[in-house]
């Protein structure tokens, strides 16, 4: 449950983060920050892999940077859904899966994973 709670967070930072450097991208008012947040987790889990096996010729052709499109579809997708949520664009959310992808990068960093004794 731990887990959950510190990724919601990072979510959470990182969308603010890529409102606050990525023109095109914004939130009308903090809960919409939350629920955008939330609503990207579960299209992570559920939409992102569905869209990576499908496009997997693609990313291979692109070394793995169609993987970029992929995520600003998913957070288009938000976008779509959350009417507190704007996102103008595909290089608006190119943007903003960048700065997502570099801020869970340095959170896990920080963070550190599960280490197992082997």
């Amino acid at each position: 449950m731990l887990r959950f709670i510190v990724q919601f967070l990072v979510t959470c930072l990182a969308l603010w983060l890529a409102a606050q450097i990525v023109p095109g991208v914004a939130f009308s008012d903090t809960p919409s920050l939350l629920l955008a947040a939330v609503l990207l987790g579960i299209a992570n889990a559920v939409v992102r892999p569905v869209l990576t096996f499908l496009t997997f010729p693609l990313t291979i052709l692109t070394f793995g940077l169609f993987l970029l499109v992929v995520n600003a579809a998913v957070i288009g997708l938000v976008a779509a859904l959350l009417g507190g949520f704007m996102v103008d664009g595909l290089w608006a959310g190119v943007g903003a899966a960048i700065v997502t992808g570099v801020v869970s990068w340095v959170a896990g960093w920080f963070i550190g994973g599960e280490r197992r004794a082997d």
